[in-house]
């Protein structure tokens, strides 16, 4: 029992020092047992590679630039898409959040489309726009939106409606109003909908380069399902989940905290 206190208290003090080792420490039993059942010859090796098969591949496709290109392709049509969603998103929020109008007209439309997932609209869009960059644009700003338009929503009504009337009636315009009362006030959720769009929108651009693409990490892993090769699929899993790990963990949560904690009196 002293032993795994002194462990704990050990790890507990490593992590603080270096916080990345937080990270990386709960995936190590993960590679063992994934090391362990890959060497002890239970699946053929071309079906159930090795992490050390992995690493090779990881390192023959980025020396070939096949890897750092696909990464690349996806990255830019996520953060395009993103940035789509954003500029169309919010302002709907807004409007619907503060016209009652607006919401009575929108927010009926808005549930119904939310329904539709943003793969069901493949179909159509292949018709529509084909085999290209417009398809897998329009699926991800889809899917981008609807987070981002109801949490923006949802932070403009958290607002205490006493804060504006008090800006109100010390001669605030309603634009100063908006800029300096309801936007901060709604900004942590505005956050929320982000970071939850944008992982959305991670997974349906993988979906949709399966499907459509011809460049990316999800072509990059269908186009191995035709050469069989199982490395690359796992490499591309991984690929996934590290780097919407890094993105997320490092990037988009402390954004989150932070907003939280400027505008947290704002928003309770």
């Amino acid at each position: 029992m002293n032993l795994v206190l002194k462990s704990w208290g050990a790890y507990t003090r490593m992590t603080t020092r270096w916080p990345a080792l937080a990270a990386i420490v709960p995936f190590i039993p993960v590679i063992a047992l994934w090391t362990a059942v890959a060497e002890s010859g239970l699946f053929p090796r071309a079906f159930f590679p090795g992490p050390v098969e992995v690493v090779k591949s990881f390192i023959t496709l980025t020396y070939k630039g096949i890897l750092p290109d696909y990464l690349q392709d996806s990255l830019v049509r996520l953060f395009a898409g993103a940035a789509v969603g954003m500029a169309l998103g919010i302002p709907l929020g807004i409007l619907i959040g503060t016209n009652k109008a607006a919401h009575r007209i929108c927010w009926p439309v808005l549930l119904f489309f939310q329904a539709i997932g943003d793969i069901a609209w493949l179909p159509i869009l292949l018709i529509w726009f084909g085999f290209g960059l417009t398809t897998m644009t329009f699926v991800i700003v889809y899917t981008v939106l609807f987070p981002v338009v109801l949490n923006t929503v949802l932070g403009v009504e958290s607002v205490h409606r006493d804060l504006a009337r008090a800006a109100r009636s010390l001669g605030a315009s309603r634009a100063r109003v908006l800029f300096e009362v309801t936007l901060p006030g709604a900004l942590p959720n505005i956050i929320t909908g982000l970071r939850n769009g944008l992982g959305y929108g991670w997974r349906a651009l993988i979906a949709v380069e399966m499907i459509v693409g011809t460049s990316g990490i999800g072509f990059m892993m269908f186009d191995a399902r035709r050469a069989g090769s199982t490395v690359e699929i796992l490499l591309g899993m991984i690929i996934l989940g590290l780097l919407w790990y890094i993105v997320d963990a490092w990037i988009l949560a402390p954004i989150e905290r932070a907003t939280g904690q400027r505008w947290g009196l704002v928003t309770s």
